[in-house]
């Protein structure tokens, strides 16, 4: 009787993870793909030249499922529990610095989108990384082992061959590629300044998303203006299309259940298993890319694909690895 429980139990764990990364799958690929229509997908009313009100948007629909959230949870507390928000300009001020970080980072990222395919999306975005290590080394002093190096030069000879092989396709976007590194540099300083600024919250991620998110709205405002977005705004002729809010909605939906089922899958796994689950993410969102768009790339573009994945697997496993020492050193010690 105990033995059939048991194996319940197992099982029902099993399916619970199953459930939850293939949540995080879908999640995240809907709104690659999501926002690549928006940005540069038909002329059929559902594109608009303005990739930073498509990303204000975002923003805006998520600080308005943040303010849902916290009223459904003061109104039935039985429903879950979710921190109560307001409006502290204190607050708003001290996550300033991360909000600038992270207006660049979700900028960068749909402007890389805007010029490059899918398919290509995940090489453009590879070094973060990289970057992850430089950053870390720079801003916080701490040094990197020679393996993880060796799996960063990995990683970037992956990124060149990409590079190279996309312009051998004759798909090869300069500044498609520029805004993807200055994506993956932004993404490796969101992580740092993440951290920094999580004790003005305490701790709560689901407040900060909300401050940052806020934050972020009213940086969006100067920006779109200086980058010429209105004149275009104002000629665009899609407000009626029930497709494009549609899809405008679901970005912004998607946007905010990507921080959720990415810390859920953390929760139910590992820092490891999710690291492993999105690079084999990436790998299917790559096939299903050159499928979707009937794409047709080289050999080596390919070939150029394994090797970031390689790379990226790699180091997940390396860093794992010295953890794991640096854990077991301490315990001895005390």
């Amino acid at each position: 009787m105990e033995k059939g429980a048991a194996e319940e139990s197992l099982l029902k764990k099993y399916l619970k993870i199953f459930a939850v990364v293939s949540a995080y799958w879908a999640v995240s690929i809907s709104l690659v793909f999501i926002n690549k229509a928006l940005l540069s997908g038909s002329t059929n009313g559902t594109t608009v030249d303005a990739p930073l009100f498509v990303t204000w948007f975002q923003c805006v629909v998520t600080v308005g499922l943040c303010v849902f959230l916290a009223c459904g949870a003061k109104f039935f507390p039985s429903l879950g529990k979710f921190p109560e928000l307001g409006l502290d300009v204190q607050i708003m001020l001290k996550v300033l610095p991360l909000s600038l970080v992270f207006v660049a980072m979700i900028s960068f990222n749909n402007l890389c989108l805007k010029y490059v395919g899918v398919a290509f999306y995940y090489i453009g975005r590879s070094l973060t990384t990289v970057f992850n290590v430089l950053m870390t080394w720079v801003l916080l002093g701490e040094r990197t082992s020679f393996s993880a190096l060796v799996c960063c030069a990995i990683i970037v000879g992956g990124f060149w061959l990409g590079v190279d092989q996309e312009g051998v396709a004759g798909s090869l976007s300069i500044s498609g590629t520029i805004y993807g590194v200055l994506a993956s540099l932004f993404v490796s300083l969101n992580s740092i300044y993440t951290k920094k600024v999580l004790p003005f919250v305490d701790q709560s991620i689901w407040l900060l998303g909300y401050y940052n998110n806020l934050n972020a709205c009213l940086l969006f405002l100067p920006l779109m203006l200086l980058n010429g977005e209105l004149p275009t705004l104002m000629s665009f002729q899609g407000y009626g299309n029930l497709t494009f809010w549609t899809m405008m909605v679901a970005g912004g939906v998607f946007g905010f259940a990507i921080g959720y089922v990415t810390g859920l899958q953390i929760q139910v796994t590992s820092p490891l298993t999710h690291n492993i689950s999105g690079t084999a993410k990436a790998c299917a969102q790559t096939v299903l890319a050159t499928y979707w768009y009937s794409e047709v790339k080289p050999f080596l573009w390919w070939i150029s694909n394994w090797v970031v994945l390689f790379g990226s697997a790699a180091y997940t496993r390396v860093r794992q690895q010295e953890m794991e020492r640096n854990h077991k050193a301490k315990v001895i010690a005390s």
